[in-house]
């Protein structure tokens, strides 16, 4: 062959090696723009999702304030009035009115103090106040009282306090899990445990009722049960919280959940 052939050779090659080589870097860019695209869109589902949450968490937070404000400013001045009313009523032990008097005083003064304490759990300035364990302590104290279950509660570890939105949304993932367990377990015995690690926050809560199987609740949308599930699963994803949630018919439930301490 002669000379020039072998140039127009060389020169095919080397266009079609920088044509494979356009080519392969062009299709390169693309995927990884087109994954860099579908990364942000992930991104933004993800923020607006969060965001969302948040929002109707918000909602609900004040909600729950006004309702504890409106309870108290309204309900509670009422059976104040009452109290008073009662107060001038015959005191004499022989009087035919004297026990049921006194019988209506006693639930009346029950009834106030269960007031106090339902404003005290719904308004969230006094839970950022206290702090978590105090007002987890506060809340199983009430139900320790009634005597109807066996409560027991532990706190190990140095606490530390959480930013307050932090604080609230775990305290509102304890109660949610305290309402089902109230409402669905036909539970003798509670068990919460708080512990404090260096690098991480574990609430633990463990009840000995009828249990249940967590697939089917968490995908119930039919059952308070099954929103309630969903409600405690959407706040911790809020907060960046973790939740193993262990139970079976007959075996009583274990919730554990996990929050990352930053350093």
């Amino acid at each position: 062959m002669t000379p020039d052939i072998y140039i127009v050779i060389i020169f095919g090659a080397i266009l079609a090696v920088l044509l494979v080589g356009f080519i392969v870097t062009t299709l390169f860019l693309y995927q990884r723009r087109q994954h860099r695209q579908e990364s942000e869109i992930i991104r933004m589902k993800e923020e607006y999702e969060r965001e969302t949450l948040k929002s109707q968490l918000e909602i609900q937070e004040e909600t729950f304030k006004n309702i504890g404000q409106e309870l108290h400013d309204n309900i509670g001045q009422m059976l104040s009035v009452v109290k008073l009313s009662l107060a001038v009523l015959p005191m004499d032990k022989e009087h035919e009115a004297y026990e049921p008097i006194q019988g209506t005083r006693q639930v009346l003064n029950k009834a106030m103090i269960d007031l106090a304490n339902l404003t005290k759990s719904l308004h969230t300035d006094r839970i950022a106040q206290i702090g978590l364990a105090e007002s987890i302590h506060f809340e199983l104290e009430n139900i320790n009282r009634t005597g109807l279950l066996d409560i027991e509660f532990s706190n190990a570890g140095i606490e530390q306090s959480f930013d307050d939105q932090k604080g609230i949304v775990l305290f509102r993932i304890f109660q949610e899990n305290l309402n089902n367990i109230l409402k669905h377990s036909k539970a003798q015995k509670i068990q919460v445990g708080l512990t404090y690690l260096e690098d991480k926050f574990i609430m633990k809560i463990i009840d000995d009722g009828v249990g249940f199987n967590v697939a089917e609740k968490k995908n119930s949308t039919s059952s308070a049960a099954g929103v309630g599930l969903k409600s405690i699963f959407n706040r911790a994803k809020l907060i960046g919280a973790d939740i193993d949630m262990q139970s079976e018919p007959g075996k009583g439930t274990i919730v554990t959940i996990q929050l990352p301490i930053p350093h």
